[in-house]
């Protein structure tokens, strides 16, 4: 199985320099995001509540404490867990993945209106143990406080990962860390940028983006060419339906790259070859105006 991670080119050149974001839950851009409605008892009063997640525990099936979706008291609203979202911006970051490799409109929201790229990691790597999916609910989840107080005490921080049924298109992995294990390296939008560093060895692919600007697609090139274990394709419009191709540009075992109509801009000028055969396709294949009259 694979994972994907759709991103802009500055932060695919991130991936591939070794490092990848852990984003802070207030930082997302969904507003319900790990905010369940609280059922808290009136005898718990305006006591201060400890509460200790665990950011690898798998969620518990069935859900401990929920309630039902109808459930209505005066008692329950987000208050406690917008305080607790506080805490977790400062103590844990999240890695979103998909399952998803091939969403329009995850192109269109995450890697740039198709300018960017696609990353394709080994689902199997150790660096993504602990990933767990996202839950989606016609409903916002209604919990009894008392399940975060009971047992333990160590809740499972994937409990509070549900969003609703209109997100489950992207189809959502994620790996929680703790920001201690991170490294602090800026800001952005109000919150620290904490980033850890990512093995090479568990990137599979790159996909670009069909509006991926020539400079961008030859600075990718001049990167994945020396990674020995990473393909790298083109995603560009098919001729038929709402799809895109995957035109090869390297392929994992194979030597050589791979030169289409669609690609040759990237080895134009190169000498050898290479460029030859890209500067022959460019002048005198008779789709080649066709495939790159919009770059």
């Amino acid at each position: 199985m694979s994972l994907y991670k759709y991103v802009k080119f500055e932060d695919l050149k991130r991936i591939l320099g070794g490092s990848i974001r852990f984003t802070q839950p207030g930082a997302f851009n969904d507003p319900f995001e790990m905010v369940p409605e609280l059922y808290v008892p009136e005898e718990f009063g305006s006591k201060e509540v400890s509460i200790q997640f665990s950011v690898t525990a798998p969620r518990r099936e069935p859900p401990v404490g929920a309630l039902d979706d109808y459930f209505a008291s005066d008692y329950c609203s987000d208050q406690n867990s917008r305080r607790i979202l506080d805490s977790l911006n400062r103590t844990v970051g999240i890695l979103s993945l998909s399952k998803n490799g091939s969403s329009l409109l995850m192109w269109s929201h995450y890697a740039d209106g198709y300018a960017g790229a696609v990353v394709k990691f080994d689902e199997t790597h150790e660096f993504f143990s602990g990933h767990f999916e996202m839950k989606y609910s016609e409903h916002r989840p209604k919990v009894d406080i008392s399940s975060y107080t009971g047992g333990d005490g160590v809740i499972p921080i994937a409990e509070l990962c549900v969003k609703p049924k209109e997100w489950e298109y992207e189809k959502e992995v994620r790996i929680v860390r703790s920001l201690d294990d991170c490294k602090c390296v800026g800001t952005a939008n109000g919150f620290p940028v904490y980033v850890m560093d990512v093995p090479s060895d568990c990137i599979e692919s790159v996909i670009l983006g069909e509006r991926m600007p020539v400079c961008h697609q030859r600075a990718i090139w001049g990167i994945v060419k020396d990674m020995s274990d990473v393909s790298l394709y083109l995603d560009a419009v098919s001729n038929w339906g709402y799809e895109f191709r995957s035109e090869p540009i390297k392929l994992v075992g194979i030597e050589n790259p791979i030169v289409s109509p669609r690609t040759a801009q990237i080895f134009a000028g190169q000498e050898g070859t290479c460029g030859e055969i890209a500067q022959y396709m460019l002048e005198k294949h008779p789709l080649s105006g066709m495939v790159n009259e919009t770059l």
